[in-house]
């Protein structure tokens, strides 16, 4: 229930963040035509100093606040990735990589048909989900920016010795060993995914991460189902 308060709060400020977006274009066209149509103009308007005002919806729980176009467009880019970002989408990729790795095996190694249907579910999830991320770092310059983190100590990760187990197996055994680590992998993307809603300033990274939260905890709960 935290975590489903806390996504909905983090999608209300991305929203707020759009908005003062919205607002911050409209006033800076209201400014520039109001420049245009009174050019030489002396009037009230230009000896106060005053232009066009902005109201930009408040926060969760905080009223709205009076903006000039100033202070709007300078508030609309407040949202400019930071090393939280750049870090969690580098990692992600390859969490969301071992993830498919995972999957891989299932195919010819499983006796459950509802694993099999786990496995496409998550590969069919995952591996959009990566695309869009190397989209992101296309768009952002992050190939050529470093986090200096260690993937290997990523939260979740499956060691080089569970996976060798897990080729292994087969049947049953599979299933069991499969399920096991994949609970644990997902868990370990939902603490990556938590870490950067909370630290990240990105707006279509905060969808990214929230959408991960939701929908690898909805897997979690059927993993953990199946394991009973």
């Amino acid at each position: 229930m935290a975590m489903e308060v806390h996504l909905l709060i983090r999608r209300q400020t991305m929203c707020v963040r759009r908005s003062v977006l919205v607002v911050a274009v409209v006033a800076a066209a209201f400014a520039l035509g109001a420049c245009d149509a009174g050019s030489g103009d002396t009037g009230t308007n230009a000896q106060s100093g005053g232009g066009p005002s902005v109201v930009a919806p408040g926060k969760p729980g905080e009223p709205a606040r009076t903006l000039s176009a100033e202070e709007a467009v300078k508030a609309a880019g407040n949202n400019a990735p930071n090393s939280a970002d750049f870090r969690y989408v580098q990692m992600m990729i390859q969490h969301h990589a071992q993830a498919l790795e995972l999957t891989g095996l299932v195919a010819a190694r499983s006796d459950s048909a509802a694993v099999k249907r786990l496995a496409e579910r998550i590969t069919a999830g995952q591996k959009p989900e990566i695309g869009a991320m190397e989209g992101w770092l296309t768009h952002n310059g992050g190939e050529k920016r470093t986090t200096g983190h260690d993937h290997s100590a990523m939260p979740g990760m499956a060691t080089q010795a569970q996976l060798e187990q897990l080729r292994a197996a087969d049947g049953a055994a599979f299933d069991k060993l499969f399920l096991k680590l994949m609970t644990t992998h997902h868990q370990g993307a939902i603490t990556m995914a938590t870490d950067v809603l909370s630290q990240g300033n990105d707006v279509q990274v905060e969808e990214m991460a929230g959408d991960v939260v939701a929908q690898q905890t909805a897997e979690i709960d059927r993993m953990r189902a199946m394991s009973s």
